[in-house]
C-alpha cells in the first residue's frame, strides 16, 4: 500500500525585509497564521502528513505557536536546515553563515521523506484550490518522472509595496512547463505588470502571465535528484560565489527540464496569492483573510 502525500512547509527564513518572524505574524484574534491556513486548506484537501523546514533559532517559537496544533491533525516532523550539511568532501566556506537555498532544504527532509510529496513556502498564502489540485496529482502519479507546480496569474501575485521576484513560466500547449525565467524586480503599476533589470528601463508584462510561487509536486525519487544536483552545485559554486551562492529548488526542476528527464504538469489556479515579504503588506492580508472568513470560505475558529 502506497503511503500517503506529504506537505513539505519550508519556514526556516527570518524576515529581514519584513523586519520580522514574518510566517509567525498573526492574522487575526486566534493568532492563527499564513501557516495555519496552509495547513486547514491542506486538511481538507486529504493531506495528513506535514514536514516543517524551521530555523533553529525560531524552532521553540514555531512549536508553540504553530506545532503544537498542528500535531492535533497531522502526523509532523520537523527538520533543521543546517548551513553545514554537505557532501562528503566539502566543507564551510570561511565566513558562510547561511544556508545553501531551497533545494537544499527540501533535501534535508530525504531522511524522513517516504512518499510524494508537495513543497510550499510557509509564508505564502496559495488558497485552497491549489491544495486541492496538487494533492489529486499526488495521489494519482504513476511516474517517477511525473513533477507538478501549482501556477498562479502574475496580477494575482504582486505587492502594492515594492519590488517582488517572480519566477516567469513558460507553458506549451499540452500544459506543461518548459521553462523558468526568473525576473527579480517587478512592481505593480496602474498600467499593469512592469519589470526592470537596470532600475532604469521598464518593460510591460501580461498580468496572466503564468508565475511560480515554489508550490510543487514530486515523486519521492526527486531527492535523488537533489542530491546529484546539489553534488554538481557544490563543485561548481562552493568557490566561485562561497558566501553568497544558493541551490535552489527551481534549478534542479529546470535542470530535469533541459535534460529530458521530467514532464511538469502546469495547475493553474485562479485564486489570488497573499505574501508578507514587506511589513506594509501584513494589513492587506489581514483584511483579505477577514473577508473570505465574512464569506464563508474559512470559519471563524479554524480548527473546531
Amino acid at each position: 500500500m502506497s503511503k500517503q502525500p506529504i506537505l513539505i512547509v519550508m519556514a526556516a527564513g527570518l524576515g529581514s525585509r519584513f523586519g520580522g518572524i514574518k510566517q509567525l505574524a498573526s492574522l487575526n484574534e486566534h493568532q492563527d497564521s499564513i501557516i495555519d491556513y496552509s495547513l486547514f486548506d491542506a486538511f481538507q484537501a486529504g493531506f495528513r502528513r506535514v514536514i516543517f523546514i524551521v530555523n533553529e533559532k525560531i524552532k521553540n517559537d514555531f512549536y508553540n505557536r504553530i506545532g503544537q496544533r498542528a500535531e492535533m491533525h497531522f502526523e509532523t516532523h520537523y527538520i533543521i536546515q543546517r548551513f553545514d550539511s554537505l557532501p562528503d568532501g566539502f566543507s564551510v566556506p570561511d565566513g558562510r553563515v547561511k544556508p545553501w537555498g531551497t533545494g537544499h532544504a527540501v533535501l534535508s527532509c530525504a531522511a524522513i521523506a517516504d512518499a510524494p510529496f508537495a513543497v510550499i513556502n510557509g509564508d505564502d498564502f496559495y488558497g485552497a484550490e491549489a491544495f486541492r489540485k496538487i494533492y489529486f496529482f499526488l495521489s494519482s502519479v504513476k511516474s517517477d518522472n511525473d513533477y507538478a507546480m501549482v501556477g498562479f496569474s502574475l496580477k494575482n501575485t504582486l505587492s502594492e509595496f515594492g519590488a517582488v521576484s517572480r519566477g516567469i513560466c513558460h507553458i506549451s500547449r499540452n500544459e506543461t512547463l518548459e521553462s523558468i525565467t526568473e525576473l527579480t524586480h517587478i512592481i505593480s503599476t496602474s498600467d499593469g505588470p512592469m519589470y526592470t533589470e537596470d532600475g532604469l528601463h521598464y518593460t510591460l508584462l501580461n498580468p496572466e502571465t503564468p508565475v511560480s510561487m515554489n508550490m510543487w509536486g514530486f515523486p519521492l525519487r526527486f531527492m535523488e535528484k537533489l542530491e546529484q544536483d546539489f553534488l554538481v552545485f557544490c563543485r561548481e559554486s562552493m568557490h566561485s560565489d562561497p558566501l553568497k551562492a544558493e541551490f535552489f529548488l527551481p534549478s534542479a526542476v529546470n535542470n530535469a527540464l533541459k535534460e529530458g528527464t521530467a514532464s511538469v504538469h502546469f495547475l493553474h489556479t485562479a485564486d489570488k496569492w497573499y505574501g508578507i515579504t514587506f511589513h506594509e503588506d501584513l494589513p492587506q492580508v489581514k483584511a483579505a483573510i477577514d473577508s473570505m472568513t465574512r464569506n464563508g470560505i474559512y470559519p471563524r475558529l479554524l480548527w473546531k
